[in-house]
């Protein structure tokens, strides 16, 4: 059974994405990691995250476990995307983040979201006196969270790429943020979500910072993205430093039913 990608921020009619902007980079800022992160997936799998991959040839992915995210180079030959069919396996699906790379004839794309990338170079991080270190005992409510919330993907052994942080109320988790994709240099905050009852708090921007603040003590930089039409969730990152670097498509496709193995 196929795993279930949470995706929250749909483009809905009548919304129009945000416009990025080009920014000029100040000295100290991502410059050192920009290659890594134009193509994030395969820069973690190939690097601080080799431990979580399954790799054929130039291609990588996350065990299934783990997260969906695959990475293909940027410029994909034929036997990429069949090294990447042998992965997935026949049907199998795979989420590509990064520039648009069209899937070749046999493959079908069954969700095509513009997203944008956000540099926290310059965020202002934290640590956090209330925020609890989560862990594999916390998983089912940290499902749950993201079951009630729809933050982006998330499954049982996501927590094991990273430092996880969670706000409990009533000894219940009603917000949390933690590490995804790891590239030499930069950590990704991800899986920021509030319990809808808990909002209007600040606790998702807070989190950001502590998580923030264990990635700048580690030595990287942090990053996040985001899907191009919440653009309530840019504003907020956008208070708390994080400047757009680059425009980012969140890309799911299903392999063909009939895998061909290459030799």
């Amino acid at each position: 059974m196929e795993p279930r990608v949470y995706l929250r921020h749909e483009i809905a009619p009548g919304v129009v994405p945000v416009r990025v902007r080009t920014l000029p980079r100040a000295r100290g800022r991502m410059d050192h990691v920009a290659d890594p992160l134009t193509n994030p997936v395969l820069a973690a799998l190939t690097g601080p995250h080799r431990a979580f991959a399954e790799t054929r040839g130039r291609v990588a992915r996350y065990r299934p476990d783990v997260t969906p995210f695959a990475g293909i180079p940027l410029d994909p030959t034929e036997e990429d995307w069949a090294d990447l069919a042998a992965l997935s396996g026949p049907g199998g699906t795979a989420v590509l983040a990064g520039p648009q790379r069209p899937a070749p004839e046999g493959w079908h794309t069954v969700m095509n979201l513009p997203g944008v990338q956000m540099d926290g170079s310059a965020m202002q991080t934290a640590p956090d006196a209330e925020a609890v270190r989560l862990g594999p005992a916390d998983v089912p409510e940290m499902l749950d969270l993201v079951a009630r919330t729809e933050p982006g993907p998330f499954l049982e052994r996501t927590v094991e790429l990273g430092v996880y942080l969670g706000i409990r109320r009533g000894g219940a988790l009603v917000a949390m943020a933690g590490e995804r994709m790891r590239v030499p240099g930069a950590t990704e905050i991800s899986a920021v979500c509030t319990d809808p009852a808990a909002r209007g708090q600040g606790l998702a921007a807070r989190l950001v910072r502590a998580v923030g603040a264990v990635i700048r003590e580690r030595g990287d930089l942090p990053f996040l993205h985001a899907a191009a039409s919440n653009t309530g969730a840019i504003r907020v990152y956008e208070k708390l430093g994080f400047t757009l670097a680059r425009e980012v498509s969140f890309v799911a496709v299903t392999a063909p039913a009939a895998v061909t193995a290459r030799c």
